[in-house]
This record gives structure tokens, sequence and C-alpha cells, in this order.
């Protein structure tokens, strides 16, 4: 991970979108039993919106924009990289979000502990 990576990954952290931080907001409360997440995590030239290491899976909130020009490809060649390193790339929609926050992070604690049970003996 290059010093540009950190800087890149220190700014998103600090210009979080609204869907981020309703997740982020529900993900970071520590939870005996819960899994650790870190947010606008880098991974190679990539920041992810959310990582759980334990579990290796990258969360993304896509919002509008993943939709225009050339993003729908970027984000393609960016799963496939994230998943070529053994990790699994789960995306959520930002207007899910908005519906509703709750639902969604339960959503992802479940998937976040269905992956922990392929890496826990």
């Amino acid at each position: 991970m290059t010093n540009d990576m950190r800087c890149a990954a220190k700014a998103l952290r600090a210009d979080m979108s609204l869907p981020e931080m309703l997740v982020w907001t529900r993900l970071k409360q520590r939870i005996i039993g819960r899994p650790v997440f870190r947010r606008q995590y880098p991974i190679g030239p990539y920041v992810a919106d959310f990582y759980c290491s334990r579990a290796r899976l990258v969360i993304e909130i896509d919002g509008m924009a993943h939709d225009i020009g050339d993003r729908p490809e970027r984000d393609i060649i960016r799963d496939k990289w994230l998943r070529d390193k053994g990790l699994e790339v789960y995306r959520i929609q930002a207007t899910d979000v908005l519906a509703n926050p709750v639902e969604v992070v339960e959503g992802i604690i479940v998937v976040t502990l269905n992956r922990l049970k392929l890496f826990t003996p």
C-alpha cells in the first residue's frame, strides 16, 4: 500500500456519503460476536467502502455515479481484481441504504457471518 493510497483513504473517510455514514454508524459498534469492519480501507490500487479482513469481504455502497459513463466497466474490473485476491465483493445500492439502513446492515452482518464460517475451523 502506497502513501498516496493511505492519503486517499483518509480523505475519503473525511468525506463519506450519507448512505456510507448511515452504514458506518451501525457497523462500527463493537458488539461481542460481531465482525469488525474498517471504513474506506485501501486494498491494492483501490479503496473499499468497508472491509472485514477476517471474512475477506469488501462492502461497496453504490450511488448513482456507479451507473454513469465508464463506471460500470471500471467496477467490473475492480471487482475482478479483488476477487482474484480472494476477496468477496458485496454491492449495495445507496437508495436501499437510505430506505432502510437497519435492514441493510443486518444483511451485511448475515453475509459477513456466513463468510466467516468459510474461514473458521
